[in-house]
């Protein structure tokens, strides 16, 4: 009888104790629910919005014909012209991927030339990247069609060819629940390619762009990047650059002014004695372009809506900091109504990745990769801007009433926050706080007599005593040096003193796709003097290369190998090595080829490139084995050569080591989700594994609406 009592009193504390389980369980699931209804959210739409349609291109070539364009080059092959502007206005659907969370919404356009082609801050609905109710194309593009507006993006050249292109993408779940879409477009010109991320993460107001460019080719070419967002503006709108930013110049350098007081003509304006942060006292359209800024950060207010966006990014990698601006100004006007219907004035908040100004090209060496980051978000109720970070922005004033103005907006909700501000490295104040990109802090404290703004410092730190945002402006005053000297175009060739600089200025005007001047004149001048200098025929040859003139390019090379080896020296410089190897591949002279690509190879600078060539004559030989041993060298002193990563992926499918060609193929996935040749082996793969279905959830996505990306 008690061990039965006792079974049914167990039996029902069991059965209680499940269901206890159950009901925690549900409430975690509930509770997961929730916070799924404050994570990223992604969705694939149409938009229907009024177009001004464009004819459809010439498709008779356009060849260089000495234009210009942003200050370089205005090449359009093997591209089409694109200018045939009509005034017929017609609705068009257009595709958009809606990414938002619970305070920022994003319209990105992956036909359009990857944009965002509007951003909205969902806590006060303040539009912080312009939005366009119309596509109104103008001709400002490399080959013609443009539309303003968006946060668009220029690679290799600014407003290039891609900028309105149909461009592949990808959207992936990353483990932290941020989302990101992938934007993938290979240039037909230069066969560089770009990788471009959009991420955005739960609970959190910025937006973050991850810039991948890489070079494919054999051959070193120079790029720059852009991105390129507008902004709504009025009479209440001012740029804020960094404080240690005292002067602005033109494109090219051309001409400097001081920042934010201008003090003398600029762009063939009088702007002396003008404040030129604010929109409304721009008289002319113009460009600014920040000198040397030394923060991490910049951005643009609207006082009168009391909300703004600001740019985040390690300035040591991304310098380019700049706005431009049509203007408050009858031209302005005019140039504005030819972009959109009714929406307004914009200016340009423009960032630079390898670049601080346009034309500025850095260079892409052969089979290089670079990966950079940038920040963009929403502020609100900071009546301006002294400082930001990823974690938010804060501005501190001291007014003309003796008391100091705190506004702070951060990134992210901060749960029992604490703002410090210090006098003389004392607490003058203190205040625990709840913040959120929803709920920006805002407090006035009253200065004491003696202190002044340079004696204060303000922080704000987590509940767990970490900084989030801390500024002095002590620490923060412009340095003092004189305005620096405007670019000045090169001498003539024969009234320039030596063969070296000869050659760099020859190498500059190359590295700018100068539209002015041809370097082949110092060039020529230059061996004149001495017809085997080593860096001026090596150049040479590198340029008859890209042309695919080989016979010239091989003269050349041969001239430049034989002053570099003179003497039966081992080079330091291998670089005409290397080249002279290309060359004598791309003739078929695979065996002399092979000799001078080995020793190039023994210089770190040219030792994946080099082994990556000699891998490509082996798989011609059908010698996998050493193929493969000539990638696992290249790839060890740079893992982003997606060229030998792919081409390792063929070699193990050749040996019959079909996994691990799969786990290869993974590897450059992970690295790069729109590679098409790492999807197109793993279909061949996964079919050689048996793993039909997973084969056929390949297929589809290798079907991109770039062919010229999927081909490469």
């Amino acid at each position: 009888m008690y061990l039965s009592l006792f079974q049914k009193k167990y039996e029902r504390s069991y059965f209680y104790f499940i269901v206890t389980i159950f009901a925690i369980m549900l409430i975690f699931c509930c509770a997961g629910d929730v916070s799924a209804q404050v994570q990223v959210r992604v969705r694939e739409d149409t938009l229907i919005i009024p177009t001004y349609l464009v004819d459809p291109p010439n498709p008779m070539p356009r060849f260089y014909e000495g234009r210009t364009h942003q200050g370089v080059q205005r090449r359009v092959y093997p591209y089409p012209m694109n200018d045939g502007l009509t005034r017929v206005k017609e609705d068009r659907p257009y595709h958009i991927v809606y990414f938002e969370n619970e305070y920022i919404s994003l319209d990105i356009m992956p036909r359009m030339g990857g944009r965002i082609f509007f951003a909205e801050d969902k806590t006060n609905d303040y539009v912080w990247f312009y939005r366009q109710h119309v596509i109104k194309p103008s001709l400002i593009g490399m080959v013609g069609y443009w539309i303003s507006g968006s946060n668009a993006w220029g690679f290799p050249h600014h407003h290039g060819p891609n900028t309105v292109k149909p461009m592949d993408y990808r959207i992936e779940e990353n483990s932290d629940g941020s989302k990101t879409i992938w934007i993938a477009n290979t240039d037909q010109r230069h066969r560089m390619r770009i990788l471009l991320g959009y991420t955005i993460f739960p609970h959190s107001s910025l937006v973050e762009m991850t810039i991948r460019p890489m070079n494919r080719t054999p051959v070193a070419n120079s790029f720059l990047f852009w991105a390129n967002p507008s902004v709504h503006v009025d009479t209440n709108y001012q740029v804020i650059f960094p404080p240690s930013v005292q002067y602005v110049t033109q494109h090219a350098k051309r001409e400097m002014t001081t920042w934010p007081i201008a003090d003398r003509r600029y762009n063939r304006f009088d702007y002396t004695g003008v404040n030129i942060s604010w929109w409304k006292n721009i008289g002319v359209p113009s460009s600014f372009f920040s000198w040397d800024p030394k923060e991490d950060y910049f951005g643009g207010y609207d006082h009168g809506k009391q909300a703004g966006t600001v740019w985040v990014g390690n300035h040591h990698t991304n310098p380019g900091m700049k706005f431009w601006a049509w203007g408050n100004n009858p031209a302005g006007d005019r140039s504005n109504a030819g972009l959109t219907d009714d929406d307004g004035h914009y200016i340009e908040l423009m960032a630079g990745a390898y670049t601080d100004n346009q034309p500025d090209y850095s260079w892409l060496q052969p089979y290089e990769g670079k990966s950079v980051k940038m920040i963009w978000f929403p502020v609100r109720e900071l009546e301006g801007l002294k400082y930001a970070n990823r974690n938010g922005a804060l501005n501190l004033e001291v007014t003309e009433d003796r008391f100091v103005m705190i506004r702070m907006n951060t990134t992210s909700p901060r749960q029992q926050a604490k703002v410090v501000l210090k006098a003389k490295g004392k607490a003058l104040f203190q205040d625990t706080i709840d913040i959120s990109p929803a709920k920006p802090y805002g407090t006035d404290v009253s200065l004491p007599a003696s202190i002044s703004e340079d004696d204060l410092e303000v922080t704000l730190l987590c509940n767990k005593g970490e900084t989030l945002l801390s500024y002095k402006p002590a620490e923060h005053h412009p340095p003092d040096y004189p305005i620096p000297e405007a670019l000045k175009p090169p001498a003539p060739p024969e009234e320039i003193k030596t063969i070296e600089e000869l050659y760099l200025t020859g190498l500059r005007l190359n590295q700018f796709y100068n539209a002015s001047l041809d370097p082949m004149a110092y060039y020529e001048e230059a061996l004149k003097r001495d017809p085997g200098d080593y860096r001026v025929n090596t150049q040479l040859g590198i340029l008859n290369i890209k042309r695919k003139m080989w016979n010239e390019a091989e003269e050349k090379l041969r001239i430049a190998v034989a002053r570099i080896t003179s003497n039966y020296t081992r080079p330091r410089d291998v670089e005409a090595l290397y080249y002279l190897g290309i060359v004598l591949k791309a003739q078929g002279k695979l065996d002399e080829a092979y000799d001078y690509l080995y020793k190039a190879s023994w210089s770190a600078a040219w030792h994946t490139p080099a082994y990556y060539q000699l891998a490509e004559i082996d798989c011609q030989r059908s010698d996998f084995e050493t193929a493969l041993e000539h990638l696992n060298r290249a790839i060890s002193t740079n893992t982003n050569n997606f060229k030998a990563l792919n081409l390792k992926v063929v070699v193990l499918r050749k040996l019959d080591e079909v996994e691990a060609a799969k786990k290869q193929a993974e590897l450059v996935l992970s690295k790069d989700v729109q590679n098409h040749q790492a999807k197109n082996e793993l279909v061949v793969l996964t079919s050689m594994l048996g793993e039909n279905k997973q084969a056929a959830d390949f297929i589809y996505p290798l079907a991109g609406v770039n062919y010229v990306t999927t081909l490469d």
